[in-house]
């Protein structure tokens, strides 16, 4: 919303300068966007041509000898055919910046001989389309003072961000209202209009359509119109806020719509064939509207028609056939009410942004309409004279206040500040709210008719709140919540981001898909069900809610293939939905590994091949990425059962499930189905996994205690390898969980990294290295401390796996 300081003061009388004014504004809710206070019109002051002289080398141009009130003529070249000599106009010296041609001015010269600055036209200091000459002034015009005052051009132009709450404010006196009710002036009462009423208005219209969609419509006949260009002030401001002016018809509905928020329409009477009917468009019929494009409306569209077709879009656009030129001499005022809702939905559907949309989508005063006809009356007949007949309404059954029961200590309750009843009571009453009735207590409020956003109790305190001053509310601490320390966040919260770091931090890459897959898909993982279907999906292959993070990341993986980024591995910590209930979201970490993306590729790994680095990713992979998450999250994983195989979407020999207890599934990792990539799309190598972060159980509770900060140990680490023949049944892991407990204060980690099967170590068995990493704590380790600890390992392992050391 735009208006200049001179326009906002025919409203409010104030002696505020603008930055009060500016400060003021925001201070009350409507914030100051943007001020241009016309600094680029200062440089340009009032000069006379002493001489104007045919150029040397150029029939059209003059070398003009101009006077700018100092006594040193400068010498200008000059190209207008108007300019001569005794002419008064607006000069621009070098250095100055020109804005209606985007140039900033030097000392040149022109066809060989020098310029020091121009003689300005309209065109070129944006007050006009004209462009056949430079600007001529009176001969009383004060050569020597600046152009910018003396045309008004200095008027500085405020621009407030508005709310879509605040319609009242869609106008220059509905702010000053707001100012003046602040303190900050008085706010001048309007004048009734005044002017002949002859004759009657022939015209009929009639409402073929709900009546909430047209709740009234008020409209009247003026006859022997002659519309030519208005006024100068009226061209300057509508030029000052973005508007370029048309004509004196058109210019009085606009500026009726900044000035007072009520926008109005004008129809070229002898254009209207017939009555006007207020209607459902219908199908398919058509306008050329006013913007000179063709709109194909629906019976969601409300119009003006008559017996020629379709006149206006209401509320939004007139037509262009009924439109007014320089040949109107009878003109139809309109001065509508429309439903905000249907005008919204109408502009959005046909893409039309108007400021007539702006303000009833929004909610004008429907106790103006008719005063408003009235205002643009009067305008009319000063500006293009004629005769005006009686007006009509039609429809208008008028307004139905809002009544509030207001306890005055709302005030306190919800904003803290100590306002005075007598305050309150002002503030309301200078905002236009009326008290009809109450004590020292409470009041009854009724609302005006032009604030439709306030609904209740809470609303009457925020306008106290904003005229009292908000600045004046006293910041106060928040309560102490009794710990220093105390958890804000919730488990499943603390394990959804630990496991992102775990993921990111073994070189995973995190990806948001999507959470609707095809039904296909989702039938491949264990979903399908109808209770997952979407009613209204994005698209054919988005039907149903996804039962896994695996088909999303696994075509994840493929597109970035198919891009030439064959070796990548993604996660996703996300929801996966196995009903349609809250109870029935799951929280999981899934992820995928394609190609030669292994974390262990590298080291001495018993499946690195035997070039060394760059295998294949493979069920162990995803196996270390799902007990990584586990570790995350709070779990140790020698306390959790793994069992071979999982979900029928996994390779049957290379997955596992990975539990806690016989019933508990805490997730799943392995090898992809060859059968399940072929029905994805997908190729190469992959592996994946999923935890069930929501089914992990929650840690006990112990009592909390400092905890001495971690010191590396002062002893170096010792490495051991052992060699065992087992069984080929024997599951490695029981062979790891064996030798770590055999001194777990000692034994910082065990690793295998050599399998061999062969006739050497028997039939139906296999051999399985391991190295046992030893971090002494407190003390440097003899030979018998190490003989001591080997025989506790090899015996738990012979003792838990029946496997005796490899000779």
């Amino acid at each position: 919303m735009k208006f200049t300081l001179s326009w906002l003061k025919d409203h409010l009388e104030t002696e505020a300068s603008l930055d009060e004014i500016c400060e003021r504004l925001t201070a009350i809710g409507l914030e100051v966007e943007d001020v241009d206070d016309k600094a680029a019109y200062k440089p340009f002051v009032i000069a006379k041509i002493l001489t104007a002289e045919k150029h040397p080398e150029a029939d059209r141009l003059k070398v003009l000898s101009v006077d700018a009130g100092d006594g040193k003529p400068v010498q200008i070249v000059c190209g207008a055919p108007n300019a001569r000599a005794g002419m008064i106009g607006a000069l621009a010296r070098p250095g100055t910046y020109v804005p209606g041609i985007d140039v900033t001015l030097s000392v040149g010269k022109i066809r060989g001989v020098e310029s020091h600055g121009m003689m300005c036209s309209e065109k070129e200091l944006n007050i006009s389309d004209d462009h056949n000459g430079i600007i001529d002034l009176p001969e009383d015009a004060p050569v020597g003072t600046s152009f910018a005052s003396y045309a008004g051009l200095d008027d500085p132009v405020i621009e407030i961000n508005l709310t879509p709450n605040r319609p009242d404010c869609t106008s220059v006196f509905g702010i000053a209202r707001d100012l003046a009710a602040s303190g900050l002036g008085t706010l001048k009462a309007p004048k009734a209009p005044a002017f002949k009423v002859e004759g009657e208005t022939p015209h009929q219209v009639k409402l073929e359509l709900e009546d909430h969609l047209c709740p009234g419509f008020a409209y009247r006949l003026v006859r022997g119109v002659k519309n030519g260009p208005s006024p100068k002030w009226m061209q300057q401001r509508l030029l000052a806020i973005g508007l370029r002016p048309i004509s004196a018809l058109v210019d009085v509905t606009n500026y009726m719509t900044f000035d007072q928020g009520r926008p109005m329409h004008v129809f070229d009477a002898d254009k209207v064939n017939g009555a006007l009917v207020v209607r459902r468009a219908k199908e398919g019929e058509e306008i050329l509207a006013l913007d000179t494009r063709t709109y194909k409306l629906n019976p969601n569209n409300v119009v003006i028609a008559d017996d020629n077709g379709l006149e206006s879009i209401g509320g939004i656009m007139g037509g262009e056939h009924s439109g007014c030129d320089e040949n109107t001499v009878n003109v139809l005022i309109e001065s509508a009410l429309w439903d905000p809702i249907n005008i919204a939905k109408t502009g959005r559907a046909h893409g039309i942004i108007t400021d007539a949309r702006y303000r009833f989508e929004r909610g004008v005063d429907p106790e103006y309409m008719v005063p408003g006809l009235e205002r643009t009356t009067e305008l009319v007949l000063e500006m293009c004279g004629g005769v005006a007949a009686e007006k009509k309404v039609e429809g208008y059954k008028g307004h139905q206040k809002k009544v509030v029961d207001f306890p005055y200590a709302e005030v306190k309750r919800l904003t803290g500040l100590t306002v005075s009843n007598d305050e309150l009571r002002q503030i309301l009453t200078a905002l236009g709210f009326e008290i009809l009735s109450g004590d020292e207590t409470s009041a009854r409020v009724s609302v005006p008719s032009w604030r439709p956003d306030v609904d209740g109790k809470a609303d009457l305190v925020e306008e106290v709140m904003r005229m009292h001053g908000v600045d004046k509310i006293k910041p106060e601490p928040l309560p102490p919540t009794g710990s220093v320390n105390a958890k804000i966040l919730t488990t499943l919260q603390i394990r959804t981001r630990s496991a992102r770091r775990a993921l990111a931090s073994r070189g995973m890459l995190e990806a948001v898909t999507w959470s609707f897959i095809s039904a296909e898909h989702a039938r491949l993982f264990g979903g399908g069900s109808e209770k997952l279907k979407l009613v209204n999906p994005i698209a054919s292959d988005m039907s149903d809610m996804r039962p896994s993070l695996l088909p999303g990341l696994l075509t994840a993986a493929q597109r970035n293939a198919d891009r030439g980024f064959g070796d990548v591995a993604v996660f996703e910590v996300s929801g996966t939905y196995e009903g349609d209930t809250p109870e029935t979201q799951r929280r999981v970490a899934g992820g995928v590994r394609r190609g030669t993306a292994s974390i262990a590729g590298s080291g001495r790994m018993w499946s690195n091949s035997a070039k060394g680095g760059g295998k294949p990713v493979d069920v162990f992979d995803a196996k270390a990425d799902a007990l990584a998450v586990l570790e995350a999250c709070g779990i140790p994983t020698g306390n959790v059962q793994i069992e071979q195989g999982g979900p029928e979407w996994y390779h049957p020999g290379r997955s596992g499930t990975i539990k806690a207890g016989p019933k508990v599934i805490l997730g799943t990792f392995g090898e992809f189905h060859p059968k399940t990539l072929e029905a994805l799309d997908v190729s190469g190598t992959l592996c994946g996994f999923e935890i069930y972060v929501d089914a992990l159980p929650e840690p006990k509770k112990k009592a909390t205690r400092t905890k001495p900060a971690l010191e590396l140990s002062a002893f170096q680490m010792v490495k051991r390898d052992f060699a065992f023949v087992v069984e080929k049944a024997v599951e490695a892991g029981a062979i790891i969980k064996a030798a770590t407990s055999a001194d777990r204060k000692l034994i910082s980690g065990v690793n295998v990294f050599d399998i061999f099967e062969g006739a050497s170590v028997g039939e139906g068995k296999k051999s399985v290295a391991i190295e046992v990493l030893i971090q002494p704590t407190d003390k440097t380790l003899t030979d018998e401390d190490f003989d001591t600890l080997t025989k506790k390992i090899v015996g738990n392992v012979e003792k838990s796996t029946g496997g005796t050391l490899r000779a």
